[in-house]
């Protein structure tokens, strides 16, 4: 995959489920800066490229694109079986996305699994939107009617806000202690520098 450079950096979004990061996102969307959805991305190219539905059907052992809309129970006990299963399908996908990603010309992409997909070697700077644990529980159990128990088992299965927060090159607090805008603001400011020094909100990439 040739990746095409821009005049400007390509940045990304990150941050663990619960942290807001779609909500700054359209904050950001609303100064007028898009920012390209992997997860959005990555349900459109299976619904609408039939090169990947072709790869998907292959891989899976069967056709999961009937008449060529998606069997997602199918495709859904398939990743389900095995680790093997899902990271498969996932070498599948994950390409595909960055690829469009590159072609797409958005300067900013939002992911969740930045880190776990591999989208961050595309990319100049990580932004990564954090918040404190019980914030993150209880916007996950409002937003999706679901226990206490079941939001913080979703929280373990992802990466850690911790070592997403260290390995990115900028973090914004979304805890409401402090407004957005200001953040948001400073970062972009910051990333459009020739050198990008430590500032409030900047932590080295480790």
């Amino acid at each position: 995959m040739e990746q095409k450079r821009n005049a400007k950096p390509r940045c990304a979004i990150t941050g663990g489920i619960g942290s807001g990061k779609s909500y700054v996102c359209r904050m950001m969307q609303n100064i007028g800066i898009e920012v390209y959805d992997c997860d959005a991305a990555a349900k459109r190219l299976m619904r609408n490229n039939r090169g990947l539905q072709r790869r998907l059907s292959e891989a899976v052992g069967k056709d999961v694109f009937p008449n060529g809309e998606m069997d997602k129970p199918a495709l859904a006990a398939f990743l389900l079986a095995s680790p093997e299963n899902n990271a498969r399908i996932n070498a599948i996908v994950h390409p595909a996305v960055a690829d469009d990603f590159l072609q797409s010309g958005h300067q900013w992409m939002e992911s969740a699994i930045l880190y776990e997909a591999g989208f961050e070697k595309y990319v100049d700077y990580v932004v990564c939107v954090t918040a404190k644990l019980e914030t993150r529980l209880q916007r996950i159990m409002e937003r999706d009617n679901i226990s206490r128990e079941k939001a913080m088992e979703w929280i373990r299965r992802q990466m850690t806000q911790e070592e997403k927060a260290q390995r990115a090159h900028f973090t914004i607090n979304n805890d409401g202690d402090e407004p957005l805008m200001p953040q948001i603001e400073r970062i972009i400011r910051s990333i459009g520098k020739p050198t990008v020094h430590r500032l409030a909100g900047h932590s080295p990439k480790g």
